[in-house]
């Protein structure tokens, strides 16, 4: 017999995706801990690796280099990943608040979100500058700043402005002016302004030496100057004077948030307090770790060595929080080398007063940099779980080469069902009643291939509700069933909070709401919901007309990219985009489609199964224009490398009823979409009209085909 799952019964929440976080999912893939659900919370799928930075600004490497994979990462931990922004700690309620989101419980939390800059409180920084932190949004404004250099070089003349000549500040001075140069084709002036000294914390040595690249390089560096204000011109100093800028970045005053100040939470400055053990001196239950915490047993500048190393050490103490080990204690080092990049490919070393120069330096720092991001990029396979020694025929082809999907990648496939099925309508819901007001019905259920149960919840939701608006109905009631797996009370309380919450925002967008529902548990999480609509003049398949041009509301490829998820093949960029596709509601959709002759939602049969379904039921051919259906980013690329979702086989049977041509796009015709698209036959005179409105209410939306007289047959082209 096969064991049965152990039961979840704590909640570990990371906050923040910075560097101790990264490698401590990395480490909990590697050796989980049992009966912890472990989450991470960030506001995007990467987080840009501070090392490497310089290297980018100055043109040694892409943007998708220095970014560090959370999505993926947390698939490989086995957590759920929750985009959003923090906001707040309710310590007495054990909730954490994200914005756009609500409460996310904890037994045991960490906070890893790094520090910004506090030049906002300049007159005009807001609006006419850039923070070097956080990172992200930086590396962005700098990549549109090159491409604006390569196209009109005279914006060169206006120069470039840092404020704040620390090492970072002036590495990121030197970083800029050598891009620049490259994208301009000539030296872009460059100038450093410091309230103090520069280079503060830099032995006498190395601070030279960085001081001659400095003039070697044409870069201004005015010491004890301070700013009045920053205006679209540039930099407007104390005493009245002017520096051009063509950007302006900020690399001084960096803060920790603010909100770490509502927490109640011991602070020193703002920052965390912790202990040795990286422990909230004032909350056991919380740790801090990186830029964002004062360690009181050893106090130490904001470097992200710290964080690296104390990874080991909060991966210990998480587990050892919940009961599983003994608390150990981080000891960082007194000193710690300092490697700045000085533009060009070369770097500075300073440690313990010595200094180093040299190409050579810049070559050992990327690769000790190429590394660590090696580290956290080539993950171990997922291992398969073993098979008994003796099985039946036909246990090792059933199971397949690669684990189950969920959603509608875990559902029977088209033949299967009308060969059980035997006849009946293909519409997408039944109708009920002769009078006035019909009421249609539907049911729908997906397993989850996604951990977080409001994701999933609000994914389920859209997809049920699918079938209610292809009839061109309104919603009006759904009926839950929800599968949770083992669990304690608390997690299941905890489960079921975030499915309702996230389900009740689904169903009272479209006008409708949740009436009851029926809840066990089982060996995964599974969410479904039975639905019912109104309408006064249902549409149905058989409506579709000769001529009728299609028209499809949402780009394919769900399947294949969540598919790919689960390999540990899909970039975590691509696999939220689809997150977000699928919890876009159909509803505007539906009415601006409300005069569609026939309609149907894209599905688990893929998009030709859904055509073929409007063919058979109108008695028509199609034709598809393959270069007109829009797909979601990724979704090629892992087409093209031969991902495929488990039910892909199934769909492709249908092959054998279509013209296809010799392009691997075509495969995405078979991958089964959850809580895809509206596929509408619309009369051919109102298609450009209804593709214009269904993308100025948010869709991507295209006209992909027609439907002519012939057999049901699909011609792609």
């Amino acid at each position: 017999m096969t064991p049965a799952p152990l039961p979840l019964t704590r909640d570990i929440v990371l906050i923040g995706g910075g560097h101790a976080h990264a490698l401590v999912l990395r480490a909990w893939g590697m050796n989980p801990l049992p009966g912890a659900r472990l989450t991470l919370i960030n506001p995007g799928p990467t987080a840009p690796y501070t090392g490497m930075l310089p290297g980018f600004i100055a043109g040694h490497y892409k943007r998708d280099e220095l970014e560090i994979d959370l999505v993926r990462l947390a698939r490989f931990a086995g957590a759920r990943f929750i985009a959003g922004r923090a906001e707040a700690i309710d310590r007495s309620a054990k909730t954490i608040t994200v914005s756009g989101r609500g409460a996310v419980a904890y037994d045991v939390a960490s906070i890893d979100i790094g520090i910004h800059s506090a030049l906002h409180k300049l007159p005009g920084f807001d609006d006419h500058a850039i923070p070097a932190k956080p990172l992200g949004r930086f590396a962005t404004a700098w990549a549109d700043h090159l491409a604006a250099l390569a196209r009109a070089p005279d914006l060169a003349d206006k120069g470039l402005v840092v404020i704040g000549a620390g090492v970072a500040g002036v590495e990121l001075a030197m970083a800029m002016a050598h891009g620049a140069k490259t994208a301009a084709g000539r030296t872009v002036p460059v100038t450093l302004i410091d309230s103090s000294s520069a280079l503060q914390g830099l032995g006498a040595g190395a601070a030279r030496a960085v001081r001659q690249r400095l003039h070697t390089m044409g870069i201004t560096l005015r010491e004890h100057t301070d700013i009045a204000a920053v205006t679209r011109r540039g930099v407007t100093l104390a005493d009245g004077a002017l520096v051009p800028a063509g950007l302006i970045v900020g690399a001084a005053g960096a803060v920790p948030y603010g909100w770490l100040g509502d927490t109640g939470l011991a602070l020193h400055d703002g920052f965390v307090r912790v202990d040795a053990t990286l422990r909230s001196i004032s909350d056991p239950s919380i740790f801090a770790v990186g830029d964002c915490a004062h360690m009181d047993h050893a106090p130490r500048p904001k470097a992200g060595v710290f964080a690296v190393r104390q990874a080991p050490v909060l991966t210990a103490n998480l587990r050892a929080a919940l009961g599983a080990g003994a608390m150990k204690h981080y000891r960082p080092q007194r000193d710690y080398l300092k490697l700045i990049s000085l533009g060009k490919k070369a770097a500075v070393a300073d440690k313990f007063g010595l200094r180093f120069e040299g190409a050579w330096l810049w070559a050992w720092k990327n690769h000790i940099d190429r590394k660590f991001m090696a580290r956290l990029a080539n993950l171990p396979p997922m291992s398969a779980p073993k098979l008994p020694r003796h099985m039946a025929d036909g246990v090792r082809d059933a199971l397949g080469d690669k684990p189950m999907c969920g959603g509608c990648g875990s559902k029977l496939g088209r033949g299967t069902l009308i060969g059980v099925l035997n006849g009946g309508s293909m519409d997408d819901a039944a109708v009920l009643g002769d009078g006035a007001i019909k009421q249609v019905l539907s049911t729908d259920h997906l397993r989850a291939f996604v951990d977080d149960p409001f994701t999933m919840a609000r994914i389920a939701a859209n997809h049920a509700l699918g079938d209610v608006f292809a009839m061109g109905a309104r919603p009006q009631t759904g009926l839950a069933t929800v599968i949770l797996p083992p669990a304690s009370q608390q997690i299941h309380r905890r489960m079921m909070t975030d499915i309702m919450q996230g389900a009740r925002q689904v169903f009272a967008d479209a006008g409708a709401q949740i009436v009851g529902g029926h809840t066990l548990v089982g060996d995964s999480l599974s969410i479904g919901f039975a639905v019912t609509g109104t309408t006064e003049q249902p549409i149905r398949l058989s409506g579709a007309q000769s001529g009728d041009a299609l028209v499809l509301t949402k780009p394919l490829g769900t399947g294949v990219i969540m598919a790919a998820d689960m390999a540990l093949a899909a970039r975590g960029a691509w696999v939220t985009a689809a997150l977000t596709a699928m919890q876009q509601s159909q509803g505007r959709a539906a009415q601006i489609l409300r005069r569609a002759h026939g309609m149907t939602d894209v599905t688990g049969f893929g998009l030709a199964g859904h055509v073929m379904g409007l063919c058979e039921e109108a008695g028509l051919a199609a034709t598809l224009h393959l270069d007109a259906i829009p797909l979601l980013d990724g979704a090629e690329i892992l087409a093209k490398a031969g991902q495929r979702s488990s039910l892909f086989d199934q769909n492709a049977e249908l092959a054998q009823q279509m013209t296809l041509p010799n392009d691997p796009r075509a495969d995405l015709l078979f991958d089964p979409q959850t809580a895809g698209g509206l596929l509408a036959a619309v009369a051919p005179e109102t298609a450009a009209e209804l593709c214009g409105a269904l993308c100025d209410a948010g869709y991507i939306a295209a006209q992909i085909g027609v439907l002519t007289d012939g057999a049901p047959h699909i011609t792609v082209v």
